[in-house]
């Protein structure tokens, strides 16, 4: 196919799609971008899921053989709530179509958490390794602070088969939007894109901060547990000024992923 056969292509899918839809592409396009750009990538591995507003049991996702610097707002797949494609999109090359093991974790966290819009796994350095130590995430920080007492823990077990997708469903529980997968990474929920991407990015910082202090090799302070109680009310945020600064950056460096 032609590049101007494509991008007739790219224009007939963007009529069948809605401003709200649109919208939520161009944040989940911006959010692999910005992943990416933070150092919190796996090649080609992991996902990002986007619930597509008043669209019933619809979501985005990214395609399988893509890098996240290659994501843009129209080679998003649209799925239904079983994996089933409901809008292919045109993409030239890199397209496996998707992977199985992206869906079923996040979709089984959708049909259950009515309240989340977005869910973001990922297998960062930091992630993996403080999700093996039996500590947990330790409260060394103001970073770490932010999850304290919101962080689920879920065991290893077989990855992208439905019945670990509904495991760590349970393991999540009703109200927790954190979860470190021991030996795995950590899943990141929130109401919308920008709320997870700054929470996925506060936990990459408050892990890596974890293992070079453990790295060090010297005793460690650990902050009061009744203080990080108060202080983990306290640290609650929109993302909102802090999205709109990344985006501002992504507008000039690559403007791309809107497309």
């Amino acid at each position: 196919m032609t590049t101007s056969a494509l991008q007739l292509r790219r224009r007939a899918i963007r009529d069948q799609i809605s401003e709200d839809e649109w919208r939520t592409r161009v944040d989940l396009a911006a959010c692999y971008r910005l992943m990416n750009r933070y150092g919190m990538t796996d090649l080609i591995y992991n996902h990002i899921t986007a619930k597509i507003p008043g669209a019933g049991e619809q979501f985005l996702i990214n395609a399988y053989g893509l890098h996240y610097a290659e994501v843009t707002a129209s080679n998003l797949y649209k799925i239904d709530s079983e994996g089933n494609i409901v809008l292919k999109p045109e993409i030239e090359r890199g397209d496996w179509g998707l992977n199985p093991g992206g869906f079923t974790i996040h979709t089984a966290v959708h049909a259950a958490r009515a309240d989340i819009g977005c869910v973001l796994h990922s297998h960062t350095r930091a992630g993996v390794a403080v999700s093996a130590m039996k500590c947990g995430l330790l409260r060394l920080s103001q970073h770490a602070l932010m999850f304290y007492g919101k962080l689920s823990y879920h065991d290893y077990g077989q990855p992208a088969i439905a019945e670990e997708g509904a495991a760590m469903v349970k393991s999540l529980g009703p109200a927790n939007n954190f979860m470190m997968l021991r030996n795995h990474g950590v899943l990141v929920c929130g109401g919308t894109v920008r709320q997870t991407f700054l929470s996925a990015y506060f936990l990459e910082q408050a892990c890596r901060i974890q293992v070079d202090t453990v790295s060090a090799g010297r005793p460690v302070t650990q902050i009061d547990a009744g203080l990080a109680e108060k202080l983990a009310a306290i640290f609650v945020f929109s993302g909102d000024m802090e999205w709109e600064a990344m985006i501002r950056q992504l507008d000039r460096e690559e403007p791309d992923y809107k497309d």
